[in-house]
């Protein structure tokens, strides 16, 4: 499948008004950031991958990598790592030298939105960037989907109707991808709150990766 938009969208991508100035009033405030359509991370071979919602404000807006300088992403960093999914050392810092193995991380959405809510229409601007960054991974069988819109999101992406698979943590669900089949993981998010309110704990975390690693 080839599409005409690329994996990555530039770091000024214009689609989509209220993230542009949500972007622009962050870079007024704090011009040292990077404070733009944020690239996925890692292995261009990866069998695995792992599908955000957005990026936050203080963290991968801020950083430039997924889930790098907020809380979630040291739960799911050290889950990677636990998994054999990564070499270095994570340190919410993109000059770390951290490296992803077998597995690459991005967001159904590329921009932060305020309150970590996009809309509608901004899923839908951001989604064939989603589709291509799927489509240009050549040995991809598993995506772990973190959260419901993340979940949504993937199956649009694939040109599947979400209402024929239904979101619960830890379930697995088929799929045809461009490259054949794909299995679809759900969890929920590894946000501050799911954790701290015991919606999700880390051997449900883990669980759902020992479920991508027999997979593989």
């Amino acid at each position: 499948m080839k599409h005409s938009v690329p994996a990555e969208p530039q770091p000024d991508c214009p689609l989509c008004p209220r993230l542009v100035a949500y972007r622009q009033e962050n870079a007024r405030q704090e011009p040292g950031w990077f404070n733009g359509a944020v690239p996925s991370f890692g292995d261009a071979n990866a069998r695995l991958l792992i599908v955000g919602l957005a990026p936050g404000r203080t963290g991968a807006n801020r950083t430039a990598r997924p889930f790098t300088g907020d809380w979630a992403g040291d739960l799911l960093y050290a889950t990677i790592d636990a998994y054999g999914f990564s070499k270095g050392t994570y340190k919410a810092d993109p000059a770390d030298g951290l490296t992803l193995h077998d597995a690459m991380i991005t967001n159904a959405v590329r921009c932060a939105p305020p309150q970590n809510k996009p809309v509608g229409k901004e899923m839908a601007n951001c989604r064939p960037f989603l589709a291509a960054r799927i489509a240009a991974l050549p040995r991809l069988k598993v995506v772990i989907a973190l959260g419901r819109i993340a979940h949504e999101n993937t199956l649009r992406a694939l040109g599947q109707r979400p209402a024929g698979f239904k979101f619960a943590h830890g379930a697995e669900h088929e799929v045809e991808g461009p490259q054949g089949p794909l299995t679809l993981i759900d969890s929920y998010h590894c946000s501050r709150y799911n954790t701290n309110t015991g919606r999700l704990t880390e051997p449900m975390f883990h669980a759902v990766f020992e479920k991508a690693k027999a997979r593989l």
